[in-house]
């Protein structure tokens, strides 16, 4: 029993990684209406250009490259890239295609997802990089003891990271009047304008706000398996879970991600070694197909019923 508890949790761990990707998506969905599938390159962008201001900003600074002041002042310029970089794409990507078919903003987003990648490795360069966050990815001596259950302290850091983040976002979309804006624009963009509601500025902080999750993103999954060019992929991670959730939810993004998490875990080691492995690769979509065909607006979203 303590085994399945110990693959549980750190299913549940990994799934609070995945809602943190996914909150990316909803949170551009939310607003605009865009799928953005540029959201993974936004990851690997955000991770590879924060390792790479950490390798420069000795040589600039003449700092010891392993001090934590070399590390901030990475992170906030890296910061600082990743919200110029989601209010350019807002503003000079989508803005002109404002009251475009939806088809055609989607293909927008393939396209800067090339454009993010190749900026990405043109300054920065290709290779695989570390990225330490001063975390050991060891078990957590308390629990094993109490418990005899095996959770990395990696594991837990990154989740709990990432689940404070989710939170917050979360509470400040619900009770802020930025917050109330961007509800009111998710609803309706003509009545939004209406009232007097800055429809492009909006749209300005949420692909900011946006920026700023690819960034911690990055850094987690960035420190958990290097820093190259598969981050882009974690982008496809965050599918089941929108769909689980719902792609205009931040709750449902939260618990899609824990139910995608678990259930890729389980299925791992419980039902993996009767297909012949890889199952965590394919199975979270097996389970999203088949909630798409019980509830397709996921979760937390909204049901539409056509009228006639």
């Amino acid at each position: 029993m303590g085994f399945f508890f110990e693959v549980l949790i750190g299913g549940l761990l990994s799934g609070v990684l995945y809602a943190l990707v996914a909150l990316g998506f909803v949170l551009i969905y939310k607003a605009s209406g865009v799928f953005n599938f540029a959201q993974g390159a936004m990851v690997f962008f955000a991770a590879l250009t924060f390792v790479g201001f950490q390798e420069v900003l000795p040589g600039w600074t003449g700092l010891d490259a392993d001090s934590n002041v070399v590390f901030w002042l990475a992170f906030v310029l890296a910061l600082a890239a990743m919200i110029v970089l989601g209010i350019l794409t807002e503003k000079v990507v989508l803005r002109p295609l404002v009251n475009q078919p939806h088809i055609t903003l989607f293909m927008a987003t393939i396209g800067l997802t090339f454009l993010i990648e190749g900026i990405a490795q043109a300054l920065w360069g290709a290779n695989v990089r570390g990225l330490s966050l001063g975390i050991a990815d060891e078990p957590v001596e308390w629990i094993m003891e109490s418990a005899d259950i095996l959770v990395s302290k990696f594991d837990l850091f990154a989740a709990t990271l990432a689940g404070a983040l989710v939170a917050s976002l979360a509470l400040f979309f619900q009770y802020t009047k930025v917050g109330r804006a961007l509800r009111a624009v998710a609803d309706d963009h003509q009545a939004a304008l209406s009232i007097g509601i800055p429809l492009q500025h909006i749209w300005a902080i949420v692909w900011a706000v946006a920026g700023f999750v690819a960034l911690v993103a990055g850094l987690i999954w960035g420190a958990r398996s290097g820093v190259q060019f598969a981050l882009t992929f974690t982008a496809l991670k965050a599918l089941p879970v929108l769909i689980l959730g719902g792609f205009t939810s931040v709750p449902g993004a939260i618990v899609g991600g824990l139910i995608i998490g678990a259930s890729e875990k389980l299925a791992e080691v419980y039902i993996g070694p009767f297909v012949g492995g890889g199952i965590e690769g394919w199975f979270p979509y097996v389970l999203a197909l088949g909630f798409l065909l019980i509830r397709p607006e996921g979760l937390f979203g909204e049901r539409h019923i056509d009228r006639v």
